[in-house]
């Protein structure tokens, strides 16, 4: 049976590219929301590091209505290392909107999401957003856009994919690439999409079967599955049997106690659905990404997408430092756990094991920015931790080392792309393609995940800030051998206490320093970066010492250079393989492993033997 009055809709581009602006058109316009109803920017960025770093983090759901069918849409997010989200999501639609920005083009992201809907033969309508710029370059990338899909081995059916034409902030769009101005408002996009996007199918009078691709929590009724029905009808009471693919010893029963439809970005109670509709039940505790809901008189799992296992890993552990326990709300290595297992219900990509010791835990991620990320969120839900540096997660074939690897696309004005290559050749880095835009160049590599640790900040430097990076994982590579990611040594206090202007005025003449004067630090802590590679270690906390003898001058002002501080990914960054970074509510403190000097002289000595 065929629900002629439903479509399901996955938003899928490239990070930035105007997704959620675009949903938030398509809720206004199709009348989700009153008149006179006050409505945020990007109302599905629902979390506070989405919203201030203008990015999706987790799939939400939504739904509008046109022309009496329901559209339900599912917003993914565009960061290559929230890929997970965007492959299980996959599973609950029947088309995809692809935006490419019409003067990016295709960027990694996009190759990276498009290929996983083309493996999976959803309808594809292509929206060319963010026409009204004004370096827009539609006819190109309409080439680009065509040229990846031969790439990536589309059919004949799917090369002839419909193309509309969009500025999400005007909430505009149109058939006619030449004339960005003739748009009014959506109605090409939502013609579009009914037109070409198939209507779910499925049998209401079969079994239940619905699988689970999204799990969620509320704390009125616990842990909840989204999903779309495959077959039957799902109710409140009915009881229900669970079942996994790729785990058959799964199995648990229950009812379902709660059953809720989206409506616009809110959700509202039900009594049943039927297949093809996208809902969110509670009732089972346990429910996770991957399972089954069945009637228990037929219990036969849906095949589900496995997710790309992690390639970087960190190590999360109880904050040891002298100033422990002082700043945040969370501090035992059973508070960290529990945190750590509960964010396990929700992200299907991150995985978690008990380390050696009791306090630390091994935390593995598609990339720097899925674990930073966690870490932030913690921080500001009060937790007190310290990580290692990020290093990325290796395998073994055939007796031969295998590392991850990256393809970076580096957008940069053409007097900067020597610095670029330079510093990447450096990296490991092998070059696929280059091009010219205008007047920046766009160049294509390979390389090595790890080679990319550290680099971010050199590159906005070597660029002037006006380079754009993308990244995406490609594959395993035999091990290519040592790289040095960091040239800079540290800045070590050698005293715990409150930094002062003139002990801090002492060591800058050392290096660069990144803590003001008045700050409490502790003896091992990194105070600053030194240009020579070699840590040297400082008294930042040193008085002058009182005479009653002045010379004249000599009391002048000191003058400190002013401190630049490191945002939480410019702190992981920069940690050396025998740093940790503390974090807490507060303060990011980077410090060495080993806190005393002598220790950790004594430390080195042998390790140089």
């Amino acid at each position: 049976m065929i629900q002629e009055n439903l479509r399901n809709v996955a938003i899928i581009a490239h990070v930035d590219h105007g997704k959620t602006t675009l949903v938030d058109q398509m809720l206004k316009q199709s009348g989700a929301f009153r008149a006179n109803q006050q409505v945020a920017e990007r109302v599905m960025d629902s979390g506070d590091i989405e919203r201030e770093r203008g990015i999706t983090i987790l799939a939400k759901n939504c739904s509008c209505e046109y022309n009496g069918v329901k559209i339900n849409i599912v917003d993914t997010p565009g960061h290559a290392d929230f890929g997970g989200e965007v492959e299980r999501v996959l599973k609950m639609v029947n088309g995809v909107l692809l935006l490419v920005d019409a003067a990016e083009g295709c960027m990694p992201q996009t190759r990276f999401v498009l290929q996983k809907a083309l493996q999976q033969n959803l309808s594809l309508v292509i929206a060319v957003n963010k026409i009204d710029r004004p370096d827009a370059r539609i006819a190109e990338v309409i080439d680009e856009i065509l040229e990846l899909l031969m790439d990536l081995g589309a059919t004949d059916e799917q090369l002839d994919s419909p193309m509309v034409f969009c500025s999400g902030r005007n909430g505009t769009a149109s058939y006619d690439w030449t004339d960005p101005s003739s748009g009014t408002d959506l109605k090409p996009l939502f013609d579009t999409i009914l037109k070409y996007v198939q209507p779910p199918e499925g049998e209401p009078d079969e079994p239940l079967q619905m699988l689970v691709s999204s799990v969620d929590y509320n704390d009125f009724v616990g842990r909840m599955g989204v999903g779309r029905v495959q077959n039957g009808v799902i109710k409140v009471g009915s009881p229900i049997q669970v079942c996994d693919w790729h785990n058959p010893d799964v199995h648990m029963s229950g009812r379902i106690t709660k059953l809720f439809d989206f409506k616009a970005n809110g959700r509202e109670p039900i009594e049943s659905a039927q297949a093809g509709d996208i809902v969110a039940f509670a009732g089972l505790p346990d429910i996770s990404i991957g399972n089954t809901i069945c009637d228990p008189s037929k219990v036969q799992p849906l095949p589900f997408v496995k997710i790309n296992d992690p390639t970087v890993e960190m190590t999360f552990s109880v904050n040891d430092s002298p100033f422990a326990g002082k700043e945040g709300k969370y501090v035992t290595s059973r508070q960290i756990r529990d945190r750590l297992m509960r964010e396990l219900l929700k992200d299907v990509a991150l995985k978690v094991e008990d380390s050696a010791t009791n306090d630390s835990f091994r935390v593995m991620g598609r990339g720097e920015m899925h674990l930073s990320i966690l870490i932030e969120t913690m921080r500001r839900e009060g937790y007190e931790l310290q990580v290692s540096p990020p290093h990325v997660l290796t395998h073994e074939e055939n007796g031969k080392v295998m590392e991850p690897m990256e393809r970076v696309v580096i957008d940069v004005p053409e007097i900067y792309q020597g610095n670029v290559m330079t510093a990447l050749g450096a990296r490991k880095a092998i070059l696929m393609n280059m091009q010219m835009m205008n007047s920046r160049s766009r160049i294509e590599f390979r390389m090595p995940s790890r080679g990319l640790f550290g680099y971010r900040s050199q590159f906005l430097t070597d660029t002037h800030g006006e380079g754009i990076m993308n990244t995406i994982f490609d594959g395993y590579e035999e091990w290519c051998g040592d790289i040095q990611t960091r040239s800079t040594g540290s800045l070590i206090s050698f005293d715990t206490g409150d930094a002062v202007t003139y002990g801090l005025f002492n060591a800058q003449q050392r290096g660069t320093l990144i803590v003001n004067a008045g700050e409490k630090v502790y003896a091992g802590e990194v105070v600053g970066y030194t240009p020579t590679g070699e840590d040297i270690t400082v008294n930042v906390c040193k008085t002058k010492h009182l005479t009653n003898t002045r010379a004249s001058g000599s009391d002048d002002a000191l003058r400190l250079v002013p401190v630049s501080k490191f945002s939480l990914e410019g702190c992981l960054e920069f940690l050396a393989p025998d740093e940790l970074l503390e974090v807490t509510p507060e303060n990011l403190r980077i410090r060495k492993r080993i806190l005393d000097h002598d220790l950790r002289m004594k430390a080195a000595s042998k390790k140089n033997k």
